[in-house]
């Protein structure tokens, strides 16, 4: 078990192609934790092990590593780049104390590595810069440090320069003066460093504007107090591809880089008799005798060791004899087997303990933000992750051979607890399978995986728009079903009425039959009948909703009078009333929260008209963002999410929750109606 106060943990966040892979990577080797680099292209790095991750040379899953060096123990978490896997990389914030944001600097600040500093932001938790790839030709390293300055603040500040044309780096906080660099000079990023660190601590701040030299050796606990405080975020230089840097960074990170004691808490929080309405915080001791808290961040299912849950100790000691409990549930698990994770191997070990990741197998109980603990009193201990992006891009899946149906919802559900940014639906009305997700690249992944990993065929297609049916005027309808076939025959006689009720009230059936016209034993008969059309739909084959049936009238037979031919009645005299009712298809409308830059107002706005929608509000967000309130028809959103990004350029996001119904145009209702094709009557 490793020292709580000899850890370090990063998670390294930044754009598809920044270089967070081969960063890890080349530390691995550096520190002796692995023979030698692998390679992205090659597909042998320690992070990239996944079949798919090595095809497409890129990570799509969060992935552990660590390494030993100068008696501390670094836990790295490798995260993907690209918007649509932005679920696997938030997980990451709930496990460490410092996000690293690698930058490219060819591409400058892109979308990733704004939104990973302002999660980080958001989760308050220390923030370091590492600007890589500093050996290509024809880059403006000062140009992107002011462009890290306007964006995330002054407190963006260099720890190192860059020297030789990028081919080495030269210290700038434990060293006064140096040799020559590709820009700036180490005094001034020095001088810089320091007024920036003194000003959380009076002291120091009195000492150092009284003249006196302070050294960095004794400004470490300020150090971490401005890291704590966003007062100050390094920016370190390096290059992967050639090595420049990399010690430099693996010092910075031993040297300076948060304890669990010295980072912000994780968020958990004490529901007092298990209501969150009176949820109290809660901070971790980081003792290892006090009882056990930990939390899962991290669930993957082999095929052979069933899920791999990795998990944070915050504080106690596990060791393969624990019994954990699972959230509030009462009856404690032996834990049996613990291991380290390195890539895809887990290495077993004896104990683990505060700040330490860790892993544990074969319990089906345990998903992501699962609480352990190991007294029956921390059952009301909650974890607050931060929440995930909206999954607003759906596909309808069915499996293309017979018999595999339920293949299919075993495969969906493993996918859902590994990843998640993955939400499986089953759509009552149309039936369908749903898989929503952050993008169309997350979804296609999803189904190549499906594809390779499990040898399961699927077809997919846009989910149907529920569209719906109603009336807009009142109207009676009337059927008599009468069937003779040699001995005894059918007959019932069906006399109602038909209301239409205000948008959302749904269904409802009256029985206004006097005298015994219809005997009350075949009410629920017609009753049937009537939701059978419900479901089915009458004019373009969607439920029906808003709307009174009332049964006035009708007729039966002493002998013929049966339960099945007022079921057909009741459903061919409620046909009847619908198309004297003058039916109409009504279209789903969704309320929009978009988040943009706001000099493309103007274009997102215009294309919500262009949708037929209507913006409602505007506002402002953050700097430099507005946040727009839309309504619009779901129908004309199935391709939103692309031509947002390429409006925005890839800045803009959205959610999306249902509104309520409204009669559709024209053209539309004609198109659906056309496309209906009612089964065949009895």
């Amino acid at each position: 078990m490793s020292d709580t106060q000899n850890i370090r943990t990063l998670a390294l966040l930044g754009h598809a192609g920044s270089g967070k892979t081969t960063l890890i990577e080349q530390l691995l080797a550096l520190a002796g934790a692995i023979p030698q680099a692998g390679c992205v292209e090659k597909g042998t790095t320690v992070c990239d092990y996944d079949p798919l991750e090595k095809e497409h040379q890129h990570t799509a899953k969060l992935a552990l590593a660590h390494l030993d060096q100068g008696g501390v123990r670094v836990q790295l978490l490798d995260t993907p780049g690209f918007p649509d896997f932005a679920g696997q990389a938030i997980a990451a914030l709930d496990a460490t104390e410092t996000v690293v944001t690698v930058i490219n600097p060819q591409n400058g600040i892109e979308i990733s590595a704004s939104r990973a500093m302002l999660w980080a932001q958001t989760r308050k938790l220390c923030r370091v810069v590492v600007v890589n790839r500093i050996d290509t030709e024809r880059l403006d390293l000062p140009g992107l440090i002011e462009d890290l300055q306007s964006a995330f603040g002054r407190e963006c500040l260099p720890i190192n320069l860059p020297a030789d044309s990028g081919s080495r780096v030269v210290d700038c906080f434990f060293s006064l003066a140096g040799d020559a660099t590709d820009f700036s000079s180490v005094s001034e990023a020095h001088q810089a460093i320091i007024e920036q660190i003194v000003e959380v601590d009076e002291g120091l701040t009195e000492r150092y504007l009284n003249g006196e030299e302070i050294a960095p050796e004794i400004l470490h606990d300020a150090f971490e107090h401005a890291l704590r405080d966003a007062h100050l975020i390094p920016v370190l230089f390096t290059s992967a591809r050639s090595g420049a840097g990399l010690k430099a960074f693996l010092d910075f990170v031993v040297r300076l880089a948060p304890s669990p004691f010295e980072g912000n808490p994780p968020l958990f929080e004490r529901w007092p008799n298990g209501n969150s309405e009176l949820a109290q915080p809660l901070r971790a001791s980081n003792s290892p005798v006090e009882h056990v808290i930990a939390h899962v961040f991290k669930v993957e299912v082999d095929p052979y060791m069933g899920k791999i849950a990795c998990l944070r100790i915050l504080q106690g000691t596990i060791t393969p004899e624990s019994l954990l409990y699972v959230g509030d549930g009462r009856k404690p698990f032996k834990v049996t087997h613990l291991y380290r994770v390195q890539g895809k191997q887990l290495l077993a070990i004896e104990e683990a303990g505060p700040g330490e990741i860790c892993a544990i197998t074969k319990l089906d109980e345990l998903f992501f933000g699962t609480v352990l603990h190991d007294a029956p009193e921390d059952a009301l201990i909650h974890f607050k992750p931060l929440p995930l992006p909206h999954a607003v891009y759906g596909l309808a899946v069915r499996v293309k051979r017979r018999g595999e149906e339920q293949k299919l919802a075993e495969v969906l559900h493993r996918l859902a607890v590994e990843d998640p940014g993955l939400q499986v639906e089953s759509d009552p009305t149309t039936h369908e399978v749903v898989i929503r997700g952050l993008g169309e690249l997350h979804l296609g992944r999803m189904l190549e995986r499906m594809n390779s990993q499990y040898k399961l065929e699927v077809e997919s297609h846009p989910p149907t728009i529920p569209y719906r049916e109603t009336i807009t005027r009142i109207a009676e309808g009337h059927h008599r079903h009468k069937k003779q076939s040699g001995g005894a025959g059918q007959f019932g006689e069906v006399f109602l009425r038909v209301l239409p009720l205000g948008r959302g009230e749904g269904f409802r059936f009256k029985d206004e039959v006097k005298g015994g016209a219809i005997p009350g034993a075949f009410i629920p008969a017609v009753e049937k009948g009537v939701r059978a059309v419900l479901e089915s739909g009458a004019i373009a084959g969607f439920p029906i909703q808003d709307i009174e049936v009332t049964v006035y009238d009708g007729k039966t037979h002493s002998v013929d009078g049966k339960e099945i031919a007022f079921v057909t009645a009741g459903r061919k005299a409620f046909l009847d009333a619908m198309k004297n009712a003058h039916p109409v298809v009504l279209e789903p409308l969704v309320n929009l929260e978009i988040l943009a830059p706001d000099y493309t107002y103007g274009d997102v706005s215009g294309e919500i008209s262009a949708r037929r929608g209507q913006v409602t509000n505007t506002g402002n967000a953050r700097a430099g963002m507005v946040a727009i309130n839309a309504r619009a028809p779901l129908s004309e959103l199935s391709d939103f999410q692309g031509r947002l990004k390429a409006l925005t350029g890839g800045q803009g996001s959205y959610t999306l929750a249902m509104s309520d119904y409204e009669t559709a145009p024209p053209a539309v209702q004609q198109q659906l109606m056309a496309a209906f094709k009612p089964g065949e009557e009895d």
